[in-house]
């Protein structure tokens, strides 16, 4: 017995304890997972991919919707939406399944050498799993003083899912990394006023970046800014900033005071898969390859000699992590298989001629 499932006509007595037995399977569902699913089509394998997220796009469509991404090549701006709409439907020119709302809570290697991923939901079987986990669980860094925790969600916040949440508000922003430069620009054009504070000598964002917001009509107080004081009942009312080296304090009307202070990485429960970690992340090889063998990971999880954290950089490990999970599963196949151009009109043409097959025998 067979039919069409995902990429090839799959024998169905592939199986284990009844449940199909897939090539690779993709553990997240944001933009690196979804490019690693578009090649791993052009390496036509069976791939899933399963994710605690209800929609697909990781933390760029749970946190940041409608913040603009830079370092994406082709785009000189793109939405965080509109990527990871666009990587969909390049993903998505393949089948794949996708299982959502289901968080791994578990991976065990089989003594066949393949793979059980436990869910709450169900167990999932695979030759090979690559880790595309992002930075694993966001939890945003809290400043301490009284009522940033009382006030979380009514005026204070560590993301922006919607500009329109913020026009023609007060805003002040806290923070001297990319995301928080990111904020500064694109609430710029529809808030009425922005201050934009940090408390050091030195920024972390692109130097770009920081050119840009100087030479917009934000406020930057820097250095040495911290936030010493909110004042709000069910809202966000007051600020008081302060000049830590001279004394200086001001005391500001804001309507949203916005955190990006870096995120503390957790990254327990993957320990206790077996996986290497160094400082919050998996380590790979140069193949992408962690300590257990058929087991890969690409993207702001893993780390190596030279890691760098983009979305691009996160493309291309995903791509090398795919083509050695293919030689791992069938050691025949080339790593390199040549010009994606070419394979994917080829893969086309194969997949098509073998629907059409598969109808014709129905």
């Amino acid at each position: 017995m067979s039919h069409v499932f995902g990429l090839l006509v799959v024998d169905m007595n592939i199986i284990k304890n009844d449940k199909p037995l897939f090539d690779i399977t993709f553990v997240g569902a944001g933009p690196v997972a979804l490019y690693g699913m578009y090649y791993s089509g052009l390496r036509r394998t069976r791939t899933k991919t399963i994710d605690m997220l209800g929609e697909i796009g990781g933390g760029l469509m749970a946190l940041y919707p409608e913040k603009y991404i830079y370092d994406v090549a082709g785009f000189p701006k793109v939405l965080a939406k509109d990527l990871i709409r666009e990587m969909k439907l390049q993903a998505n020119q393949y089948d794949h399944q996708y299982c959502l709302d289901e968080k791994v809570e578990g991976i065990e290697k089989l003594p066949d050498g393949t793979f059980r991923l436990i869910t709450p939901k169900e167990e999932h079987f695979s030759k090979t799993v690559i880790l595309c986990l992002g930075m694993g669980a966001y939890i945003p860094k809290r400043i301490d003083i009284p009522n940033v925790k009382e006030l979380e969600g009514a005026g204070v916040f560590y993301f922006v899912r919607r500009i329109n949440d913020f026009k023609d508000k007060d805003i002040l922003i806290v923070g001297g990394g990319d995301s928080a430069f990111d904020y500064s620009m694109m609430l710029e054009p529809v808030a009425k006023s922005i201050t934009h504070i940090h408390r050091n000598d030195f920024f972390s964002a692109h130097e770009d970046s920081i050119r840009k917001v100087k030479n917009s009509t934000v406020d930057m107080k820097y250095p040495f800014w911290e936030l010493k004081q909110i004042e709000g009942d069910d809202w966000v009312r007051h600020a008081t900033i302060v000049q830590t080296q001279t004394g200086e304090t001001h005391r500001m009307k804001v309507d949203a005071i916005i955190f990006n202070i870096g995120f503390i990485t957790n990254v327990e429960s993957i320990e206790q898969w077996g996986l290497e970690i160094d400082k919050n992340s998996i380590k790979v090889d140069s193949r992408m390859r962690t300590n257990i063998d058929g087991i890969y990971a690409a993207g702001d999880i893993v780390t190596y000699d030279g890691k760098l954290k983009l979305i691009s950089t996160g493309c291309g490990e995903v791509a090398i992590a795919v083509n050695n999970a293919k030689n791992y599963i069938d050691p025949k196949a080339k790593i390199n298989p040549g010009h994606s151009t070419d394979k994917h009109e080829i893969v086309q043409r194969k997949i098509a001629r073998e629907k059409r097959k598969q109808l014709e025998k129905e």
